[in-house]
């Protein structure tokens, strides 16, 4: 039963999406992947002139990009060249953390104390709240791709199956960045599971839980391996593609991308792919990280990209077991009621956290056992970032046309201030905890889909 499923791995699954090792110094002379950013744009000469310091590994036009694999002793040489605008070593970037849908999608589904929270619906079935459900919307979601078993989980109509793409390699060792044939389909993380379904909601044994946006398509984007962890030269690519999509088939519909990943160092490469999506209008969300006072992970601080603090409610745990989907999240929404989870990055000089949202005991789908499938509590920012990700979807659905940069400033000014403080909270053991934060936790404060549709022109 699911509420023995879910009890038993409840304080065990508190993921920090986002919380792995810092990437540590290469020796000098140790051959690693080198991303390279032109000022100018490719051509056989400087690809000639590269090669004079490593193997050229890819070659990523649309934002000036080379991978190199070469000594790290020749990274400042590189630096210096007359037509290099920046190079670095490739980042990691990490995580933490069957029968199909007979239905089109889960607009009706139960809904859930997250959803609640950010007033897209109250408890039970068919309770939506927002009259605007993502139709016409298309979110590309970075992560490990889906489960084998997702067509038990979605319905089919909701994933883009045909724009649906893995990507794989970089780390220079490694080889370069290649595309993985049908690998999307194939995780065995879980995580990009868990993040889609907190955008169009799934199937949990023959009851539909709602999702923030469910009419959007999904586009499974795999740029991680079946561990949660990659390169910042994948991730690039994997954004790169998206904003060629956006610029091409997707021209006439909104694209978001939802990155519930990160690492400590902002990449050359992913800055570049970065930028190329805003160019082409596609709008980004990340997950702060789960680093707590150590500061934010990239892409999330770089300040174009929305990023996402993750906020607890004192509600959890109160109830019984079935709290999550039973217990009724006051209205008006007051912060009081909400929290800052203890992993959340806190914002540090130089990085910029927008906004907060649910992060902190959130249900969907979760394996452990190839092909049986189960769910979890999952918390972390990558759970909070698709929150955010599904109410810009909100916003785009009612204005197309809607920017980054306008989704940007129509959160940061909807959001609800969460001032410094303390709360006392339940925990699944039966304890309380007392948890604290200051004014670098929560950006701009509590995003609500209801506030930031009605500041959408």
């Amino acid at each position: 039963m699911l509420r023995k499923a879910l009890a038993a791995l409840a304080a065990a699954l508190v993921l920090t999406a986002l919380a792995g090792p810092a990437a540590q110094a290469a020796p000098t002379g140790r051959t690693v992947g080198i991303n390279v950013v032109l000022n100018t744009d490719i051509t056989d000469g400087i690809l000639a002139d590269l090669a004079r310091y490593g193997k050229v590994q890819d070659v990523v036009p649309a934002i000036r990009a080379v991978t190199l694999q070469a000594r790290e002793s020749d990274l400042a040489a590189i630096q210096a060249l007359p037509y290099v605008a920046a190079a670095n070593p490739d980042r990691p970037r990490y995580l933490r953390p069957g029968d199909p849908v007979p239905v089109e999608d889960f607009l009706d589904g139960l809904g859930t104390w997250n959803l609640d929270a950010i007033g897209v619906t109250e408890p039970g079935l068919g309770n939506r709240q927002v009259p605007y459900d993502g139709e016409g919307v298309y979110v590309a979601v970075l992560d490990t791709g889906l489960l084998k078993t997702w067509r038990q989980y979605f319905p089919e109509e909701r994933i883009a199956v045909e724009y649906a793409r893995s990507f794989g390699g970089g780390g220079g060792g490694r080889g370069t960045v290649s595309e993985q044939p049908n690998k999307w389909e194939h995780d065995t993380d879980s995580h990009g599971t868990h993040v889609t379904s907190t955008i169009i909601g799934y199937n949990l044994r023959g009851v539909p839980v709602a999702g923030v946006a469910p009419r959007v398509k999904i586009i499974p984007v795999k740029v991680l391996n079946q561990n949660g962890s990659g390169w910042s030269s994948v991730v690039a690519r994997g954004i790169t593609y998206v904003a060629e999509l956006k610029a091409g088939p997707l021209r006439d519909h909104p694209v978001i991308i939802n990155m519930s990943l990160g690492g400590p160092e902002l990449d050359a490469m992913e800055k570049a792919a970065i930028d190329y999506a805003i160019a082409q209008g596609v709008i980004i969300v990340a997950s702060a990280g789960n680093s707590g006072e150590a500061g934010m992970g990239y892409p999330a601080a770089y300040e174009p990209v929305i990023s996402v603090a993750a906020a607890g409610w004192v509600g959890e745990w109160a109830g019984g077991s079935n709290w999550w989907y039973a217990q009724d999240v006051p209205d008006p929404t007051d912060p009081e009621d909400f929290y800052i989870t203890d992993f959340s990055s806190r914002a540090l000089p130089g990085q910029d956290l927008d906004v907060a949202a649910p992060g902190s005991w959130i249900v969907g789908p979760y394996q452990l056992s190839s092909g049986k499938t189960s769910y979890y509590f999952l918390g972390g920012t990558s759970m909070a970032a698709p929150h955010v990700a599904g109410i810009v979807a909100l916003m785009a659905q009612k204005k197309p046309d809607l920017t980054p940069a306008e989704a940007e400033a129509i959160l940061e000014q909807a959001a609800i201030p969460l001032p410094p403080g303390c709360r006392t909270v339940a925990t699944p053991a039966g304890t309380l905890e007392t948890l604290c934060w200051d004014e670098r936790a929560t950006g701009h404060g509590l995003i609500t889909a209801p506030a930031a549709l009605d500041l959408t022109p």
